[in-house]
């Protein structure tokens, strides 16, 4: 199917409350009868909660409906032929991204070693454990106490001083991640721990965790600093943290599914189901979400048809490996 771009500034459906349900109106407020539309725009699941909503009236359009949500923040739903293409991108993506990693580890293990607390050892520490703790970076806006969601909640550059304890070369961190859910990661490095130590003990009164200095003056890390990091020893490549969590959830996605062999459908399904709750749990989503976004399809394909990553190999290698194929 060949799409249309879709502009939704443009006219377009709205929806408007009808009893305990929604009714549609077209761009001139008439309501909408055709059954074939009403039918196309109820299989879009459109959230009740959303606000201002805007429905595209070519089913073709890249962008299927709009709306802002609860927390203030504008949403999209997309054709589904669009999404299975985006899809598709991101994870070549993070497969290219993966070629990258062990270099980027590299300047990470060399600013790590260095001593004090200036920029490019704190920002190592971070990256380290965006890499080892496939945490969400986090932003500023959801950490402020008037954050449109109602509470507060925090990423790895807003984590405050309180959501963790330090003990040796283990970390507990403890916070409400996204969704307002408590979040509990333990995590072993004794190079991160030896810097967070220091932090946790530095002598300026600001509550956030991560931070350097620049001769006497302490500066909070933001979510635009780990970001400048990582594009300045990513040799050209963009890098994100859902880079990371998407690359991580694959890689623990192919190695739990290569302990699961299996011949019949029936148990095939079992198997998968099982890896994406196992995945779930690692990233702090549903196994809805870790299946839809996070983990590439292309390793269930393979599984569903045979084909999986040896147990016994070095893991990111015998994935990058699969997928490269």
């Amino acid at each position: 199917m060949r799409l249309r771009r879709a502009d939704p500034s443009g006219p377009g459906y709205g929806r408007r409350r009808r009893g305990k349900g929604f009714g549609y109106v077209d761009a001139n407020g008439r309501p909408l009868t055709d059954p074939d539309e009403l039918q196309r725009i109820r299989a879009l699941v459109i959230p009740p909660a959303w606000k201002d909503v805007w429905i595209c009236p070519d089913p073709r359009g890249h962008i299927q409906a709009t709306g802002t949500d609860a927390a203030g923040r504008r949403q999209y739903r997309y054709h589904d032929v669009w999404r299975t293409k985006r899809d598709a991108a991101k994870f070549d993506h993070v497969l290219a991204v993966a070629e990258r990693l062990p270099d980027l580890r590299k300047h990470v293990e060399s600013d790590l070693s260095g001593t004090g607390f200036g920029r490019e050892r704190v920002l190592a520490a971070a990256v380290r454990l965006l890499d080892i703790g496939v945490f969400r970076i986090g932003g500023e806006a959801y950490a402020a106490a008037d954050d449109p969601s109602g509470a507060a909640t925090y990423g790895l550059a807003t984590l405050l001083r309180e959501h963790v304890n330090v003990r040796g070369a283990a970390m507990e961190f403890h916070y409400p991640a996204k969704g307002n859910i408590e979040r509990v990661q333990r995590l072993t490095d004794a190079d991160v721990a030896k810097v967070l130590k220091g932090l946790l003990k530095r002598d300026n009164d600001g509550p956030e965790l991560l931070a350097y200095r620049t001769g006497r003056q302490w500066h909070d890390v933001r979510s635009a600093d780990i970001n400048e990091y990582l594009k300045e020893h990513s040799g050209g490549c963009e890098i994100s943290a859902k880079d990371f969590r998407t690359w991580h959830a694959t890689v623990l996605a192919a190695t739990s599914l290569a302990g699961r062999p299996e011949r019949t459908k029936t148990a095939k399904r079992k198997a998968i189901a099982a890896t994406m709750r196992e995945v779930a749990e690692y990233l702090g989503n549903t196994p809805t979400v870790a299946k839809a976004s996070y983990v590439d399809p292309r390793v269930v394909d393979l599984y569903n048809s045979g084909t999986t990553v040896d147990p016994a190999a070095d893991p990111e290698r015998a994935v990058r490996d699969l997928l490269a194929d």
